[in-house]
């Protein structure tokens, strides 16, 4: 491929790297921050736990993409990397997809715990986005 479209590729694959990332500090850092100031602590909770079950599907397809533009971009390791901070943020999403039906009897639901782990993964695949727009910006 001629080197200025190698480029370009890995450029748009860097911004939209970036994009998730700025995302994501939002969606898991700032708005629970404030969510927790200014509502009562079950709405902050449940505001952060839609938050995030809302905004993870964007997250992990803009990873998508950044990972293949990424690869087409010849950084193929910070493309894996890419793609596995998508599945993450798809996985994010799964955990807190809402229960069907009633629980067994005397089985309770924690939904804290629930959003703690929630919160927990999609910083630790913001992570993975950030160390994949590393990759990518050093070439790998």
């Amino acid at each position: 491929m001629p080197e200025s479209l190698v480029s370009l590729l890995n450029n748009l694959g860097l911004m939209a790297t970036g994009l998730v990332l700025g995302a994501s500090w939002v969606a898991a850092i700032v708005s629970p921050n404030c969510s927790f100031d200014k509502l009562t602590g079950a709405r902050a909770d449940n505001h952060v736990r839609e938050l995030i079950h809302r905004t993870s599907p964007q997250a992990g397809f803009m990873m998508v993409v950044a990972g293949g533009l990424l690869i087409g971009g010849s950084s193929l390791i910070a493309g894996i990397v890419a793609l596995v901070s998508a599945f993450g943020f798809y996985a994010t999403r799964m955990m807190l997809a809402p229960k069907e039906g009633k629980n067994a009897p005397g089985v309770r639901t924690k939904r804290k715990e629930q959003r703690g782990a929630s919160v927990s993964l999609f910083l630790m695949f913001t992570v993975a986005a950030l160390a994949a727009g590393v990759l990518g910006l050093i070439g790998l």
